[in-house]
């Protein structure tokens, strides 16, 4: 029976249930994703509060080392951005992967949390010469 009285075949209830599993498991890689990306700019937003109290204790102290602390705090805060829009463009895709008809295939693809990290890596070394600078001199 071909007509438009015919039923669908039943559905395949094993790849309908991996499908939700992959589903509930990108749900928690966002929700992951949007922890961090907070931490990140809420850490970049209380390094710039700091600074921005610490310079009004000390007038005389001088402003490259404002200007420097202000910069790590803002590269925290696009970091913290940056990780949050690769994550919902991330979790985007997935779920476009999952709900294709011919079924899930795996596609490698860059790794947002590798770019994150090396991200923290230069914000971490930019600090570090920062300070050691400002020792220095």
């Amino acid at each position: 029976m071909t007509g438009p009285d015919a039923m669908p075949p039943p559905p395949n209830i094993q790849a309908e249930l991996a499908r939700e599993r992959n589903r509930a498991a990108a749900e928690r890689t966002l929700m992951a994703w949007i922890r961090t990306s907070l931490s990140l700019i809420g850490f970049g937003f209380g390094i710039d509060r700091i600074v921005t109290v610490i310079s009004g204790f000390n007038p005389e102290d001088p402003i490259d080392a404002i200007w420097l602390s202000r910069l790590l705090g803002l590269a925290f805060i696009a970091l913290g951005t940056y990780a949050m829009v690769g994550a919902v463009l991330e979790h985007q895709q997935e779920l476009r992967r999952i709900q294709q008809p011919g079924g899930y295939l795996y596609r490698p693809r860059r790794s947002l949390g590798l770019t994150v990290a090396w991200g923290l890596i230069g914000i971490g070394a930019a600090a570090f010469i920062g300070i050691v600078i400002k020792s220095v001199v």
